[in-house]
């Protein structure tokens, strides 16, 4: 084998001969006749414009893609990896890779049969081996001394053709009316297009040697879009040339009809055929390997390993399992079977590389600058348009074939490599997502809307993990939670690394399962930060509304931390102080656990409370718990009406809750009645009020005494525009 055919070869040898004779091969010598003597002239002609457009478009798309990046081997898996990630690369890249190999057992079963036909002798599944270890043999020199043997193929292929038309032009010219102006049978239209199909996935022999060409970016386009043109011009001609060369019957009856048609046909037919489907099987030997090299080159982290596979050695083991898969595939039966095989899985990569053509015009990125372009709606209609045939073939092949794809890119997810290059999903995310903001921003708020996103203002992530969970479980994957580190300080101190203290806390919240965004800002001071850094946080009106802080140990802090939530109230901003004891939260396992609402109204904090506290309960780790609504009246009347007003509430609100509404008996402090009433409580939610200014530190003794021992307490102020009013209720009672 060749030490290295990278950058050597150009247009014409390295795109447009593999491509071209992959395109003229066994479909176009044995089995366009019978396509044309089954389903006529008008539906054959319908085929060929329908499966070259898809063709066309896809050369188009990938061709786009190729003068906008540099592309590596792998061709077609390199540019889907490139741009939706090494997952959904691999998911079709498989399929792709093993397309190619089985495209080696349809040429190597027409180069068998037209060999059958000339010496009946020769037995068609030990000749197809035979011919997959042959051309095997031949790539393994190399690829560019097996693309200098297509040269003088293509030059036989091109005699064939001139040999037919001469022939049907001598037919013609002795007959009056069209030969085969009706067919004796007809087969399904899409079964035709699955056995024809085939012909024009040659596009794809090109574009995986782009490892090996000298200058990807221009061969590509140049190459593949003069031979998909070349092909199509062929494939309108040939139909033409054959329905008014022979009958009906004999075009359906004998795959080798060109050779009644032309002249000298043995001498001017059979080496063109024979050349044309060996070169085919080429090809595909050439492309297959490398798809496969390049798959495994991404799925594997081992420097050790990725040399061996990058290197000669890789392309020799990938070389030898193509053919083992191709020699595997002869016994699926005959030509046709193989044919709709490989139509399936082309239909797939064929769908995938339209859409994502289209997706990266639609991303907007700026990197986004091909030297030519086509409109994005052409590219997802051609991709949606593949998916709509796969379906007409054959809807059970097109379930499976999707399936396995799925299955692919599922397992494939879940190992995908870190990629060190970017694509086209985080631009198609962000165009995502300015189009949701700017309609967001013309869409006014209501309290039907409203939902909690969170900020969690911590030191040390670590160290606050419980709080960060319960902020999560607020949220219940409803809002947005972000996590953010304050550090104290200068940005121009050295010591201070923003950058990999965020990478530390996000992989922390990966390992813990917490979907939440982390940033690490450095302030001055803790209370101002909090401030500042709620004011700025969010993006074009979407921002977060409810500020989480922990429980200082200082009752000072906590004191500022009160005024921190009257600053906080002026832009309407919720605030939840939390006070947890992870040792009696985490793991939760007790048989029954409760959750208390200390109610004081709606307008006082009630309603956030109480949804915080509904939010929670559905959350897997909080699923069956019980939610209470505790409140102390002062006398019966109260009592009552107070019961009454709650049970309404619950109802119409749809929150299923119990009432414990009691007297409180005379002379007994509120603290004291939680104490002995939420001592059990697996979670507490109280009411926080904003005293006076200079009472703070007061206040914030007063809240140290109501929490006690009790396990996880949060004091709750609602500052949010929809005070008293995230509940909807319908009718209200007056409290």
């Amino acid at each position: 084998m060749e030490q290295n055919t990278k950058g050597e070869l150009g247009t014409f040898l390295g795109v447009y001969t593999p491509t071209i004779l992959t395109i003229l091969g066994v479909i176009m010598y044995l089995r366009f006749g019978w396509i044309v003597g089954n389903l006529g002239l008008v539906k054959t002609l319908v085929i060929v414009v329908a499966a070259n457009l898809i063709t066309l478009v896809t050369t188009l798309s990938f061709s786009s893609m190729a003068t906008n990046m540099r592309v590596g081997g792998g061709g077609a898996y390199f540019i889907i990896s490139r741009s939706l990630g090494l997952g959904i690369g691999a998911a079709i890249g498989i399929p792709l890779f093993l397309s190619q190999a089985v495209s080696i057992t349809l040429y190597s079963y027409g180069l068998a049969e037209a060999l059958g036909i000339i010496w009946p002798a020769v037995s068609l599944l030990p000749a197809c081996i035979i011919i997959i270890l042959v051309v095997t043999a031949v790539s393994l020199y190399g690829a560019r001394f097996a693309l200098k043997t297509q040269v003088p193929l293509l030059i036989l292929v091109g005699i064939s053709l001139v040999a037919l038309a001469i022939g049907a032009a001598t037919i013609m010219r002795s007959t009056e009316v069209p030969i085969a102006v009706e067919p004796m049978s007809n087969i399904d239209f899409w079964y035709g297009f699955a056995v024809f199909f085939p012909a024009v996935t040659g596009v794809m022999a090109g574009l995986s040697l782009s490892g090996d060409l000298k200058n990807p970016t221009k061969a590509i386009p140049f190459g593949a879009i003069a031979a998909t043109l070349t092909g199509f011009a062929v494939y309108m001609i040939i139909p033409i040339l054959l329905f008014f060369s022979a009958t009906a019957e004999q075009l359906q009856t004998d795959a080798l009809i060109w050779l009644k048609i032309a002249p000298f046909s043995v001498f001017l037919i059979l080496p063109g055929l024979w050349g044309a489907i060996l070169s085919s099987a080429v090809g595909s030997v050439l492309g297959a390997p490398r798809t496969l090299q390049a798959i495994v080159r991404d799925q594997v982290s081992k420097q050790s390993v990725r040399s061996f596979v990058s290197g000669n050695a890789g392309i020799r083991v990938a070389l030898l399992l193509s053919a083992s898969i191709a020699i595997a595939s002869v016994f699926l039966g005959d030509l046709n079977a193989v044919a709709q095989v490989v139509t399936m899985f082309f239909l797939t990569v064929y769908g995938t590389i339209n859409i994502v053509a289209g997706l990266e015009s639609l991303s907007g990125d700026p990197s986004w600058r091909p030297r030519f372009r086509i409109p994005w709606f052409v590219n997802i209609a051609c991709g949606l348009a593949c998916l709509w045939v796969m379906f007409l073939i054959s809807p059970l092949a097109s379930v499976v074939a999707i399936a396995i794809e799925i299955f692919l890119w599922l397992f494939f997810a879940r190992r995908e490599q870190r990629a060190t290059w970017g694509d086209a999903r985080r631009g198609l995310y962000e165009a995502v997502l300015r189009w949701a903001l700017i309609r967001l921003s013309r869409r006014s708020m209501s309290a039907r809307n409203w939902r909690p996103h969170v900020l969690v203002f911590v030191d040390d992530a670590r160290k606050k993990l419980d709080l960060i969970k319960f902020a999560s479980w607020f949220s219940q994957n409803r809002g947005v939670v972000t996590v953010c580190e304050l550090v104290v300080g200068d940005l121009l101190q050295e010591s201070i690394d923003t950058e990999s203290r965020q990478q530390t806390t996000t992989e922390l919240m990966l390992s813990e399962d917490l979907t939440v965004f982390v940033e690490v800002d450095v302030v001055d001071n803790v209370v101002h930060g909090i401030v500042d850094v709620s004011q700025a946080n969010g993006i074009a009106g979407f921002a977060s509304n409810t500020i989480v802080l922990g429980w200082p140990k200082d009752p000072n802090r906590l004191a500022e931390f009160i005024v921190t939530a009257r600053r906080l109230e002026r832009i309407q901003k919720s605030v939840i102080i939390g006070k947890i004891n992870p040792q009696h939260i985490f793991p939760i396992r007790k048989a029954s656990r409760e959750i208390h609402v200390w109610w004081g109204g709606l307008k006082q904090n009630g309603d956030l409370m109480l949804l915080l506290a509904y939010l929670l309960t559905r959350n897997p780790e909080w699923r069956g718990t019980e939610l209470k609504i505790m409140c102390a009246a002062s006398n019966e009347f109260s009592q009552q009406n107070t019961v009454r007003y709650l049970e309404s509430l619950l109802k119409q609100i749809r929150i299923d809750a119990e009432c414990d509404v009691f007297i409180r008996p005379e002379g007994v402090k509120i603290g004291q009645l939680i104490q002995e009433r939420s001592a059990d409580a697996d979670a507490v939610f109280l009411g926080l009020a904003v005293p006076e200014p200079g009472e703070e530190l007061n206040y914030a003794h007063r809240l140290e005494g109501i929490c006690g021992d009790l396990p996880v307490v949060f004091f709750v102020k609602n500052s949010c525009v929809f005070v008293g009013e995230l509940l909807e209720p319908d009718e209200l009672e007056p409290e």
